[in-house]
């Protein structure tokens, strides 16, 4: 599903009337019956019949008076609260609002925080409030008036219908704008905004249900939209059923290249996420003295020591045996559990320059990513190798918002602010994948970007990233491209957390719990 930025929904509004002759009110009209149906189906499902609207003077006030045109001409009590004097409200909007008024309707008006504490007893007595104040426009922090409208609305506790997007909410990244509406539902238009599925966006969005406006099709198949929700046909896609005459080695041999003293399990539940994503041969490559650990640990997958500093880590003296065994593989992981010894970058690099002269898929995660690090001038450096390896073969990164920040030289609250502008940035400058994971993975190449929607927070556990990893290169190994994968592996991967979550609930979930429902969840899109 394509997502949109407020800069293209006003590009695509404007295609609609320019090019298609589909004058603003039709579409205003369209979007407040859309929302309309969305409250009635909320206030049968709780049995109420009161119903506050609160209205801006803009379009998306015009929305509102639509919604409770419709919702009084159903039957049921609708009150209408304005932020604007009636004589303030122009355009499409003024149109709607007069008209509410000539069928008998009442406007109510909050323009001072005096004449909201009037109304307070009756929003308190709705069954549910239509949020229908700001759109998509809204950009700086919210003051006044319309900050404690908001705030009044969040404290009565109701159900909420928003119109469009949460008012106070930025519907490029998701970021509150001092006070935002806390919906139970947002009714969007013609298309979901971005921020609605970007945190904290999703948390105030609610279920968000898409109205169909009218406008044709052809508009946004003609824009150049280049925002994505992942779901399941997408992934479906990407997958494909096994022939019955088959053999392991068609679906390719993982190796898996990381651990260190105490951290065996990262490289082992790696190998495991690639063995459950389908892959025919893992191998894992470790310090030789943590080998008898990992073989006592494994049943189906490989080990493979590795000459290992005084450390018992990897370094300079396992870069040979290390090319060696890449012969033969059809995708590596490299990182998981592989430590912080400041003798791992020339490994680090010394494997993803072999990767890429033998045209072999690399997901870089974790210590791999931590590896490239390092002072600013060397961080360069690397960013720059990424650069020129990338262009021989598919290169994956899946940073976590800490290590995103050390690759990128920023502050963590910074990324975190902006998932999807790091993400891309990161991407275009060194031409990989990037996986930015967290609440709403974002997926980034070549322009595109792909929001993951599934995942919930008892996923917030040690391990579950090495999981991931291992997914992605099992995909890679059975040929998958390297967004294909990408994509699949996090979709997939968040699915399977949903499923752990509603078997043994979200606290004291563990990574190894994902592991049991991969096969299940993947073959679901192979059959279906």
């Amino acid at each position: 599903m394509k997502l949109v930025t407020p800069e293209e929904m006003r590009e695509f509004d404007s295609l609609a009337v320019r090019r298609y002759g589909i004058p603003g009110i039709v579409l205003m009209e369209n979007a407040g019956r859309g929302a309309a149906d969305i409250v009635t189906g909320e206030l049968k499902r709780l049995g109420g019949r009161r119903v506050s609207v609160i209205a801006g003077k803009g379009n998306n006030g015009g929305d509102g008076f639509v919604c409770a045109r419709h919702l009084k001409n159903r039957g049921f009590d609708v009150e209408v609260f304005s932020l604007s004097a009636p004589s303030g409200i122009k355009g499409d909007a003024g149109i709607n609002a007069r008209i509410w008024g000539k069928m008998g309707g009442g406007i109510y008006p909050v323009r001072t925080i005096g004449e909201l504490k009037k109304h307070v007893l009756t929003l308190r007595h709705s069954s549910l409030i239509v949020d229908a104040i700001l759109g998509t426009g809204v950009s700086t922090p919210l003051t006044g008036v319309y900050a404690s409208v908001i705030e009044l609305i969040n404290k009565l506790n109701k159900p909420v219908v928003s119109v469009d997007v949460p008012s106070g909410l930025d519907a490029a990244t998701g970021r509150a704008l001092g006070a935002a509406v806390k919906a139970t539902v947002t009714a969007t238009m013609a298309l979901a905004k971005l921020g609605l599925w970007l945190y904290p966006g999703r948390d105030y969005a609610g279920r968000v249900e898409v109205v169909d406006i009218g406008a044709a099709r052809q508009i946004f198949e003609g824009m150049d939209i280049r925002h994505n929700l992942i779901d399941a046909q997408e992934v479906k896609g990407a997958l494909s059923p096994r022939k019955r005459d088959t053999h392991k080695g068609i679906y390719g041999h993982v190796l898996v290249i990381g651990g260190s003293p105490g951290k065996t399990g990262a490289p082992y539940m790696a190998a495991l996420g690639a063995m459950r994503a389908g892959a025919g041969l893992v191998t894992i490559a470790l310090p030789e003295s943590l080998n008898p650990i990992m073989e006592a640990k494994t049943t189906e997958v490989m080990t493979h020591p590795l000459p290992e500093t005084e450390d018992s880590t990897l370094g300079e003296s396992s870069i040979d045996d290390t090319l060696k065994i890449l012969e033969g593989k059809t995708a590596v992981v490299i990182g998981p559990g592989m430590g912080l010894s400041g003798r791992l970058s020339g490994y680090t690099e010394a494997v993803i320059g072999r990767c890429a002269e033998k045209r072999i898929p690399i997901v870089i995660d974790a210590d791999g990513l931590n590896a490239l690090g390092g002072s600013q001038g060397r961080l360069a450096l690397s960013l720059l190798f990424l650069k020129k390896a990338s262009g021989k073969t598919g290169i994956i990164l899946t940073p976590h918002p800490g290590e995103m920040a050390r690759l990128v030289g920023a502050a963590v609250k910074d990324v975190q602010g902006d998932r999807v502008g790091f993400s891309g940035r990161l991407s275009k400058e060194t031409g990989s994948v990037v996986v930015l994971k967290g609440a709403s993975t974002v997926v980034a190449f070549g322009g595109e970007v792909f929001i993951n929607p599934t995942g919930n927070p008892g996923m917030a556990t040690a391990g579950t990233g090495d999981v991931l990893s291992g997914i992605t290169g099992g995909l890679l190994s059975q040929g998958l491209d390297m967004t294909e994968a990408a994509v699949a592996a996090v979709y997939i991967h968040g699915l399977s957390g949903d499923e752990a979550a509603k078997k043994r609930g979200e606290a004291g979930m563990m990574a190894t719990d994902l592991l049991a429902e991969v096969p299940a969840i993947l073959n679901s899109f192979i059959r279906g």
